[in-house]
């Protein structure tokens, strides 16, 4: 996909795309343009869109980059094609509202380019409903006095735990400052996967009350790792597999190995820029390939 000049006709997957403002800069610390982002999820689409399709999407966006005004939407934005999938989502008071799906390349870069750099997933698809969950996801937050390395060793013993409940765990960096694990299940109730996730997280801190928390007091937070289980909710999201954060430095939401995990000892070595991202994924492929499968799908206990 062509990077300049500031405005471009593309033609993506057959469809007509006016991208514009290509040469602005997004993230000052490091330089990186809105052409260079929207490259980045051209190329990385490919891997995140099977990650994100079927799922109503919501979006962080900041048409000026992290530094400028930014808020979450749930509606389509403003200018988006017609031809990108709406689904209609009931929020609450049961309100209906048309959220987008991100279904195909030319629907990621569509978005990105009305500013929408941020890309957040339920666990449940439009398809299937918000009461048919087909993954369970957990959030581990450092607090203060606490990094990275202490969420890569809670997530090792909550792999263990998972997977003595017959659920394969799969780690992706946040692109913040910790770290989400996700575990494929047959489709089950929000409330069930909740309940689970919970329960799983109280299991945890029972093991280790010095270490983690799963309250979201700050007070109780440092020197802990918040284990937010509340993200199994029908009416949350995550941020998605491989969408780039908005922090001051381009930062991405991105798979790793469990040996990565295991071997993670400054959280610089799981901090991946866009680039790094690219080309971690044309040498190993998707790492989270297999919770988009059904081998490693396993039953809530």
């Amino acid at each position: 996909m062509p990077v300049t000049p500031d405005r471009q006709v593309v033609e993506i997957e057959g469809r007509r795309l006016s991208l514009s403002h290509l040469d602005r800069v997004l993230f000052p610390a490091t330089g990186h343009t809105k052409a260079q982002v929207l490259q980045y999820y051209a190329r990385i689409a490919p891997a995140m869109v099977p990650h994100a399709a079927g799922r109503p999407a919501s979006f962080v966006r900041a048409p000026e980059g992290p530094e400028g005004e930014s808020w979450i939407a749930k509606n389509p934005p403003p200018g988006a094609p017609g031809w990108v999938r709406v689904v209609p989502v009931e929020h609450r008071r049961k309100e209906v509202a048309g959220q987008v799906v991100i279904d195909s390349t030319a629907a990621l870069v569509a978005m990105v380019n009305l500013g929408a750099y941020e890309v957040h997933v339920p666990q449940w698809t439009a398809a299937a409903g918000p009461d048919r969950h087909d993954r369970l996801v957990l959030d581990l937050d450092p607090g203060p006095g606490t990094d990275l390395v202490v969420c890569c060793r809670v997530a090792q013993r909550l792999r263990q735990l998972l997977d003595d409940d017959g659920l394969t765990a799969h780690a992706v960096v946040s692109g913040s400052k910790g770290l989400h694990l996700y575990a494929p299940v047959h489709p089950a109730s929000g409330r069930a996967v909740s309940g689970y996730a919970k329960e799983l997280a109280a299991r945890m801190m029972g093991e280790h009350p010095g270490l983690v928390v799963v309250s979201m007091t700050r007070v109780e937070r440092r020197g802990k790792v918040l284990i937010d289980w509340s993200q199994n909710a029908s009416a949350k999201t995550t941020a998605a597999p491989y969408t780039l954060r908005l922090r001051e430095r381009p930062a991405v939401a991105a798979p790793v190995t469990w040996d990565e995990v295991a071997a993670c000892r400054d959280p610089a070595e799981l901090a991946f820029t866009p680039e790094q991202v690219l080309d971690r994924t044309e040498e190993f492929g998707d790492l989270l390939a297999p919770l988009t499968g059904d081998a490693t799908r396993g039953y809530l206990p």
